[in-house]
């Protein structure tokens, strides 16, 4: 699966901070942030749910992961995706390092996308 995935029956905006609270626990901080339904409304005039987009990135392993692989930030940060279900559930969804580094294909990456994957995992875990 090319994603690490929590349902939550918290609300969107409760979802949203405990991930970035979690995140932050485990070294990660948020380097960018996209407001879908923002946007697309703005831009095209189109309605959906709740979506955010964050940018989360630890600096340890992008900067251990830049001296093996130059042009790595290509793949970095790791996205966490928010979505509002419409159906009382919001699922938290963060990018699988290890599936998405595979394109890569350089083995002294895998050991980071290893660790990365743990530590995003741990954060989802900490979500009501």
């Amino acid at each position: 699966m090319y994603y690490l995935n929590k349902t939550t029956t918290l609300s969107f905006s409760e979802a949203e901070e405990q991930i970035r609270v979690a995140l932050k626990e485990v070294g990660f901080g948020i380097l960018t942030e996209i407001d879908m339904q923002a946007t697309l409304k703005a831009k095209i005039d189109k309605d959906i749910q709740a979506y955010k987009i964050l940018g989360a990135c630890n600096p340890n392993f992008a900067y251990q992961s830049v001296q093996e692989e130059e042009k790595i930030g290509i793949m970095l940060p790791c996205n966490v995706t928010i979505i509002d279900k419409q159906n009382g559930t919001v699922d938290v969804s963060i990018m699988n390092p290890e599936v998405a580094l595979k394109v890569v294909e350089n083995d002294k990456i895998a050991p980071f996308a290893t660790e990365v994957k743990t530590l995003l995992e741990s954060a989802l875990e900490k979500i009501g």
